[in-house]
């Protein structure tokens, strides 16, 4: 594989769009599905192409070790210099130079054969032609060159034809001059060979730069070892969305989301990290109280069933309705909407986390610390009595709780993220509930990108 690096960034708006959802959800959704989200859609992200860097120990400097050239005319991207000009003057020659046909005095002699190229059809002349074997050359170098110069030699052929012969004496019968354009003083060229001269010394360094990255257009034409870098790449990608997921998590962090690791596996993202709440000891309404002892008692529950069971709903008033449509959604009680104000603002202060599937979660109460175990003591001073027995020793127990969560900084969500692998090729996270969705417990679905 070309030893160059290729960067993919997430499309701004998208992502804007993406942190607008979650944040207004204030439900917790796992990286990597969101970053598979991104991958779905060529247009959701760009693609760009970076050198990669070595210390060269004679000049103390680092350089690149496959350089990177743009042609400025039409930003497209190679990997030399001379490949990057060749394409400059062939797509854009009427704009540094006019062409001009010119009669000249066609071969003297006569002429019964001439050689043709038996791939092409491109009239060689005839094999004793003082051009012959120039041009023969050439078009091997220009259209054959991975294919042996004899064996190409062997497919050329003798035609003996007239109309054949009159054709070749026919094209050698004028020449090509190019007049130099956009240059302060006019210059006449003779040959192809002069113009490419011409063109790297006048308009070379203009037009051709050196470049450490670029992202090139969605459409553009890219080398042939680059084209394969960016389908292997891709393809890695949509199986394991790393560079995705790693540039989502600095654009979502810039943007005021947090993040925090479920069963110490799965990175997701939400509106707060997980921050414990002691109800005994704080000051809550009764409503919060009785919120979240219904989660911890009832594992896997979601917000239609939590507001369900403190909130019910009354009975349903029978009523005609006219041409049998459908009866109007039931408005929410004072009780129901006092619910859900509580358990937004659990949500939002991360005391209760809400996942993508809807289900609801308590954040759990951190293990405490374990005490460090005393030094051993110096020569001559006395060894610590059983009374001073660390906490840790006396109740071991309240040490070996874990919590099912735990907070992670945006500096280390990249390294939580490729230890992801193995669980995010296996399986995402899928919804655990299959109750109707209502305003109030919206579908079960990651955000979508825009």
């Amino acid at each position: 594989m070309i030893p160059v690096e290729l960067t993919l960034t997430p499309e701004q708006g998208g992502v804007s769009s993406l942190a607008r959802q979650i944040k207004l959800s204030g439900r917790a959704y796992p990286l990597f599905e969101v970053a598979g989200l991104v991958m779905q859609k060529p247009d959701r992200y760009t693609v760009g192409f970076r050198v990669i860097k070595h210390r060269d120990e004679a000049s103390k400097r680092d350089v690149a070790v496959q350089p990177l050239f743009v042609c400025n005319l039409d930003d497209t991207l190679w990997l030399n210099e001379d490949a990057a000009a060749e394409h400059a003057l062939k797509a854009h020659f009427e704009t540094f130079y006019q062409t001009q046909k010119m009669p000249c005095d066609p071969p003297k002699g006569v002429w019964t054969l001439v050689a043709q190229c038996g791939m092409t059809g491109e009239l060689l002349g005839p094999p004793n032609f003082h051009g012959y074997q120039e041009k023969l050359r050439k078009l091997h170098a220009e259209r054959f060159s991975r294919m042996n110069f004899d064996m190409y030699k062997s497919r050329v052929k003798i035609v003996k034809d007239e109309a054949i012969v009159k054709q070749w004496t026919e094209s050698v019968s004028f020449r090509f001059e190019y007049t130099a354009l956009n240059v302060p003083e006019p210059k006449v060229l003779q040959s192809m060979d002069e113009v490419r001269s011409h063109f790297a010394e006048v308009h070379q360094a203009s037009f051709i730069k050196q470049v450490d990255s670029f992202t090139p257009k969605a459409d553009a034409k890219l080398p042939a070892a680059l084209q394969t870098l960016l389908r292997v790449s891709l393809d890695k990608e949509k199986r394991f969305p790393i560079r995705i997921a790693t540039a989502l998590s600095n654009t979502f962090a810039s943007m005021g989301l947090q993040f925090f690791k479920r069963d110490k596996t799965v990175v997701h993202v939400a509106v707060a990290r997980p921050h414990y709440l002691d109800v005994e000891t704080s000051v809550v309404s009764e409503t919060t109280k009785k919120i979240i002892e219904h989660i911890n008692t009832n594992l896997g529950t979601n917000r239609k069933r939590l507001v369900e069971t403190l909130a019910p709903s009354p009975a349903p008033v029978e009523a005609a309705v006219e041409g049998g449509a459908a009866p109007a959604p039931t408005p929410l009680t004072t009780e129901q909407q006092a619910v859900l104000n509580d358990l937004h603002w659990l949500i939002h202060q991360g005391h209760v986390i809400e996942f993508a599937s809807g289900m609801l979660e308590t954040a759990k109460k951190p293990a405490p610390r374990p005490t460090p175990a005393p030094k051993a003591p110096r020569k001559g001073e006395k060894q610590p009595a059983a009374a001073d027995a660390t906490p840790a020793e006396a109740n071991p127990a309240e040490t070996t709780s874990a919590p099912a969560t735990e907070t992670v900084s945006a500096d280390d969500v990249a390294a939580s993220l490729a230890q992801e692998a193995p669980a995010a090729e296996a399986a995402p996270e899928h919804p655990t509930d299959s109750s109707e969705p209502t305003p109030e417990n919206p579908p079960e679905k990651a955000p979508e990108a825009v």
